[in-house]
């Protein structure tokens, strides 16, 4: 093949089979590692509705620990000169999180003072395999997104989600929905242009080679 486009369960996976392989890999995303392109289409969503990513103070909130999508932004976002925080519990932060860059809270209220993105990420109950929250019903209580934890942030401050999204859990559905503040649909947008951008980048790499008689 000319290029491979993959997401597989394990971490790591990606960059194995790009070592095997003499062509492109793309990572759709490989276990709790990383989702480059998430990433991407994350930071384009903000720049297109704030103009910039300098500067910007971004908070990325809920299962940090299971989230390859949090590893990528945090990444990405300090590349781009964003102030980064991240918001969970401790049983659902990684170890040695802060060492990537970020500032560490354990509690909504002061984690999200004056942000301007507020990126929540689901509860990934499939890739736990223990007791990481109390219940459901707990976990929304202290860290699910609504509109009275919001008050703190700025008041133009940005909802982002990159799904799927369990409501009720890591977010009401009013804050998800409003229309103002929520740039979710806008995510699920960008994601296309985006991802169609990096399969064009890698296509314009391969030889350029064609068929026998071709332009004959």
């Amino acid at each position: 093949p000319d290029l491979i486009v993959v997401r597989h369960g394990d971490s790591g996976a990606v960059e194995l089979l790009s070592q095997k392989v003499g062509c492109s890999v793309l990572n759709a995303g490989d276990g709790s590692h990383e989702h480059p392109t998430q990433a991407l289409l994350d930071a384009l969503t903000i720049r297109r509705r704030k103009g910039r990513l300098e500067g910007m103070t971004v908070a990325i909130c809920g299962d940090i620990l299971h989230s390859r999508v949090a590893r990528s932004n945090i990444l990405l976002l300090n590349i781009m000169g964003a102030r980064v925080r991240v918001i969970a519990p401790k049983t659902l932060l990684p170890i040695g999180i802060e060492r990537l860059g970020v500032e560490v809270f354990n509690d909504m209220t002061e984690g999200l003072k004056d942000v301007d993105i507020v990126m929540m990420l689901r509860l990934q109950l499939e890739r736990m395999h223990g007791s990481f929250v109390p219940s459901v019903r707990e976990y929304f209580r202290y860290f699910g997104l609504d509109y009275e934890k919001l008050k703190v942030a700025k008041p133009d401050a940005l909802i982002m989600h990159p799904g799927p999204m369990n409501r009720g859990v890591e977010i009401d559905s009013a804050v998800a929905d409003d229309i103002n503040r929520s740039v979710i649909r806008e995510q699920v947008e960008m994601g296309v242009a985006v991802r169609m951008a990096a399969l064009d980048a890698l296509a314009r790499n391969l030889p350029n080679e064609q068929p026998a008689g071709y332009g004959a």
